[in-house]
């Protein structure tokens, strides 16, 4: 099947909003249902399998095009982003596609600058470096903040022709606030730790409110027509025991809870939650009591261990190969992901790698890595 962007965005049926659940049904038919059938539980003929920034950078049909714009112009022309989600699923076997975005557009849309920068990555110029600035975000407006980002998801769920699910995600609460304090990524992120433990009140006014945007934001995506959805708590890492449980757990579970509510009053909307908290093989087990369908786990959790608790709780599992794998051997790269799929096995996984693949892999690995995972499973 041959895909294409579509000219442009189709009209939406006439709904009064981006979240009432109304509308927006007349897509193609869904062909490829591993994803979504491996999210619930279902029996799949092979193991389906996506990669986490399977839309970027190690793409040189990627590279090329990010030659002649900005990052987040990409990020808010539909075209170009429904362009990019499609590169990967046009060059692989791959059994979904996720959206071309970011997790940083939205403390853009509530009033915070951030930049892209080459070789440091995203950088705000202004962070928030006391509690006082917390009062100056805004609360994004749906219908104008995010639509650029909709309107994206509505034109390549059209532009797939139901090859395969979309995935359409946002970064946690927590992570968000890393950034939105420490101002730029950072291998111990101490300030924002720091402002987390010196004004707890307001991280947890700030981390309350952002929960309500990420739900609102996410609850459009699926409304616009996103089949699956993935919350990245990226630094999960950074906090253990307690100050999890209170600055991250209780946030996530949260939005969760929210969506699966939302879900029950439009049942054409009801689809599958992922948290990806990585770093935080330790509390898996707390994750796997909250409202999401799936796990993700990252490379350095016990695969027998998570196992043996996804299935306690009933919950999918998605990952975990190390990304750096991709830079063995085609044999090696073989042999892990057979190692990996004899302890997960095929009943409510979801193969992917434990993080987001590295800029400088070689693209013909990540076949490799495709190929070995239907062909072990099938």
């Amino acid at each position: 099947m041959e895909l294409q962007v579509l000219s442009q965005v189709p009209e939406r049926a006439p709904s009064s909003g981006y979240l009432d659940g109304a509308g927006n049904t007349s897509f193609p038919e869904l062909l490829n249902k591993r994803l979504v059938d491996a999210a619930k539980g279902n029996e799949v003929d092979s193991v389906p399998v996506w990669v986490m920034r399977q839309a970027g950078r190690y793409l040189p049909e990627f590279r090329e095009l990010r030659q002649n714009h900005d990052f987040f112009e990409m990020c808010t022309t539909p075209s170009l982003a429904c362009e990019i989600t499609l590169q990967p699923v046009r060059r692989f076997p791959l059994d979904a596609a996720i959206i071309f975005s970011d997790i940083l557009v939205v403390p853009q849309a509530m009033g915070m600058k951030v930049e892209m920068v080459p070789g440091k990555g995203p950088v705000f110029p202004s962070p928030l470096s006391q509690p006082e600035d917390f009062v100056a975000l805004k609360k994004p407006d749906l219908s104008s903040d995010y639509e650029p980002y909709f309107d994206s998801i509505y034109l390549t769920r059209h532009s797939l022709k139901g090859k395969v699910p979309l995935i359409g995600f946002a970064g946690g609460p927590f992570t968000l606030f890393t950034y939105m304090v420490e101002g730029s990524g950072s291998s111990t992120f101490t300030k924002a730790r720091r402002w987390l433990f010196e004004n707890p009140e307001t991280s947890h006014s700030l981390l309350s409110m952002l929960s309500e945007v990420i739900t609102d934001f996410v609850w459009g995506q699926i409304c616009s027509g996103a089949q699956y959805i993935q919350i990245f708590e990226s630094h999960a890492g950074y906090l253990g025991g307690k100050d999890f449980e209170d600055y991250l757990l209780k946030y996530v579970t949260q939005i969760a809870s929210t969506l699966k509510s939302r879900m029950k009053q439009f049942p054409d909307f009801e689809v599958p939650l992922t948290i990806f908290a990585k770093g935080a093989g330790y509390a898996l087990e707390q994750l796997c009591k909250t409202e999401f369908d799936v796990v993700g786990i990252d490379w350095t959790v016990n695969l027998e261990e998570a196992r043996a608790l996804a299935d306690t709780y009933g919950k999918t599992l998605q990952g975990n190969l190390d990304p750096a794998l991709l830079y063995a051997s085609p044999e090696t790269i073989s042999e892990r992901t057979r190692e990996m799929y004899s302890k997960l096995g095929k009943k409510r996984y979801i193969c992917n790698l434990g993080h987001g693949i590295y800029p400088d892999v070689d693209p013909s690995h990540l076949g490799v890595f495709i190929e070995t995972i239907h062909q072990v499973s099938s």
